[in-house]
């Protein structure tokens, strides 16, 4: 559950949260669905009426949740205060104890859960939130693999639910599993990856050598990654960069006006997963990805409510915003 500041108004000073659901994997699924894909969400909530109201969410988009657990004592909650111009939008986790935290391996059957499946996606972000969390994750990645299902992950860090110690060694050895790797940050210990501007342009030379040496460690076929220049809270440059077959590629840049930048890398990750399972170039899921997660940033909430034909009118090159009538 998510619980969200009104108006811009800091923590300290709120008398009231606007409630909405969402979560790293659970973006991605609901974006997928909202593309027109089949898409199933596996997790764990209280069997109350709380977390009925989080699968009730899922079940708007067409998320199929028959594999979502119930029981264990408490929905997950974190706490945002968007911020603005030159105050950064803050998160607070109150995720400890929650029922998926408490998860065990036992509870899911990956047999019946992966039957027809072509795609698995993951994060770092579920790995981090406890040790059971994380064998769960792993079982799920083993279970997918066993079956020859693709399998992305989002590598993700959250400074404030692990250390980065322990986020590289956890994220190194699940990354092992994984044909798409997304967000290609320092985690895996790639110390190159970080955006560097000389004179206003990005100097790509550094990604192309750490894209090879990630390929090379960890035979990922394509790794996938936003680039972000941020002005502001408020404002943000935006492009994607793209590695596949030995070829790089950049995406067109967006100047954007944030309304909420939570969930925007999700986004790109569905719009690249939906780019490639619909037989799109690399290239062309790239684009596709860049462009979803370029419109999320325009949208409150963890999803985005955006479709296809909008992602491809952004692409093509209308990012007027101009009233449609």
């Amino acid at each position: 559950m998510r619980l969200s500041t009104p108006d811009y108004e800091r923590f300290v000073q709120a008398e009231s949260f606007e409630i909405t659901f969402g979560g790293g994997e659970a973006n991605v699924s609901a974006a997928l669905c909202n593309y027109g894909l089949q898409s199933s969400f596996v997790s764990k909530v209280p069997d109350n009426p709380l977390g009925q109201s989080a699968i009730n969410h899922l079940r708007r988009f067409g998320v199929d949740t028959q594999f979502v657990g119930r029981g264990g004592n408490r929905l997950g909650i974190y706490f945002v205060e968007t911020g603005a111009s030159m105050r950064p939008t803050q998160v607070v986790y109150d995720r400890a104890g929650s029922s998926i935290t408490e998860a065990e391996v036992a509870e899911f059957d990956f047999d019946k859960i992966f039957e027809g499946a072509d795609w698995f996606h993951t994060s770092g972000i579920t790995p981090a939130i406890s040790d059971k969390a994380l064998a769960l994750t792993e079982a799920a990645l083993k279970a997918a693999k066993a079956k020859g299902i693709i399998i992305s992950i989002d590598v993700n860090y959250r400074k404030k639910l692990w250390s980065s110690e322990k986020a590289r060694e956890v994220m190194t050895r699940l990354c092992a599993y994984a044909d798409v790797c997304i967000g290609a940050e320092t985690t895996l210990g790639f110390k190159s990856l970080e955006n560097k501007y000389i004179d206003g342009k990005l100097d790509l030379s550094e990604y192309q050598t750490a894209f090879e040496q990630m390929t090379a460690k960890f035979g990922f076929k394509y790794i996938a990654t936003i680039l972000r220049e941020s002005h502001s809270a408020s404002d943000n440059g935006m492009s994607a960069l793209v590695y596949g077959d030995g070829q790089m590629y950049k995406t067109k840049e967006y100047n954007i006006r944030i309304v909420d930048r939570v969930g925007t890398g999700d986004s790109f990750a569905s719009g690249f997963i939906y780019g490639l399972v619909t037989g799109m170039e690399m290239n062309e899921a790239a684009e596709f990805g860049a462009g979803a997660a370029a419109l999320k940033h325009t949208i409150p909430g963890d999803f985005n409510h955006i479709t296809v034909a909008e992602v491809q009118t952004l692409v093509s090159g209308d990012g007027t915003g101009k009233v449609q009538r």
